[in-house]
């Protein structure tokens, strides 16, 4: 036991899909090895249950979060456990981000019970991803290619691929090894073919802004590397006006002290060539990591790309 545990119980806001409740016991397992008292409060969010449309249509990414967020001003929980690329760029007045956890793999599998890499697919054949940022990547390795929606959690989605609805379908390589999935991914998608959304396969930790004593239990947990490269990586979705309505990808990666940060963006419609841009400087802060994010936002813009704002 550690002298953390003068704090109050702490009560985790979380989603009810199989991948969710993993994160949020992760969390758990992790803040009651230093000590605490810590139980789930599970919920069903507006983003779990419309199925029938893509995200982009029926609000976004925010549809997942808003839930939770309504339970930590209420009281009902202290602290909310996101997938990072499902939370907004910018959060609701009061709200913070507390804690950027290890990132596991940030890249993009390919799943086919038939068909071993994506070169392998048959011309014409059909793939499913809801991920606008998905679809133009794809649409730019293989034109050929018939993309349909595909929306429900990790296991919805594997159980539409085995019915045969899917040639193969793209999901985050993260969400199937936190699930011990491994076996299901039949190859994984390099940077270099697909860059990663903002955010992929790290965890962020939400909290209600003026809870000081939170933010101190859940340092230990943070991982500051991996704060440095979300947040380059969100700031250009920031800068873009992104959210899951736009086709863009963003994903840094260390070399020694420096961090290099790609993005890429996409004309859904296949009009414009995919606009790439990157840039690689020495990053120490969070305002430094801000900063590259919103001059490779620059760079995209003056490539081509279009923002929402």
């Amino acid at each position: 036991m550690t002298h953390d545990s003068a704090l109050p119980p702490i009560v985790i806001a979380t989603r009810e899909s199989q991948l969710a409740l993993w994160q949020a016991q992760h969390v758990q397992a992790l803040l009651a090895a230093r000590g605490h008292s810590v139980s789930l409060l599970g919920m069903t969010t507006r983003g779990d249950q419309i199925l029938d449309r893509t995200l982009s249509k029926v609000g976004g990414k925010g549809l997942f979060v808003k839930e939770l967020e309504v339970a930590l001003e209420e009281g009902r929980a202290d602290i909310a456990v996101h997938s990072l690329k499902d939370v907004p760029m910018e959060l609701p007045e009061g709200f913070a981000l507390a804690c950027v956890m290890e990132r596991e793999d940030p890249r993009d599998a390919f799943v086919s019970p038939q068909y071993a890499t994506l070169d392998e697919l048959p011309l014409g054949a059909v793939v499913g991803t809801s991920s606008l940022r998905r679809q133009v990547l794809l649409q730019a390795l293989r034109p050929d290619l018939q993309i349909e929606p595909l929306r429900g959690n990790v296991q919805t989605r594997l159980r539409k691929l085995d019915e045969g609805q899917y040639a193969a379908i793209v999901l985050a390589a993260a969400g199937l090894k936190r699930l011990g999935l491994h076996e299901r991914i039949r190859s994984i998608f390099e940077p270099t073919q697909m860059l990663p959304a903002a955010g992929q396969g790290a965890l962020g930790i939400e909290i209600r802004s003026q809870r000081d004593d939170l933010r101190a239990a859940l340092a230990p947990l943070a991982h500051e590397r991996t704060w440095l490269t979300v947040t380059a990586e969100r700031a250009v979705s920031r800068a873009m006006g992104g959210s899951c309505s736009m086709p863009l990808a963003a994903h840094g990666q260390w070399r020694g002290e420096q961090l290099t940060l790609q993005a890429a963006w996409g004309d859904i419609e296949g009009r414009v060539p995919l606009v790439r841009a990157e840039d690689s400087v020495r990053v120490n802060t969070l305002a430094e990591a801000d900063a590259l994010g919103l001059a490779v936002a620059a760079r995209l813009r003056a490539a081509g790309a279009i923002g929402a704002n």
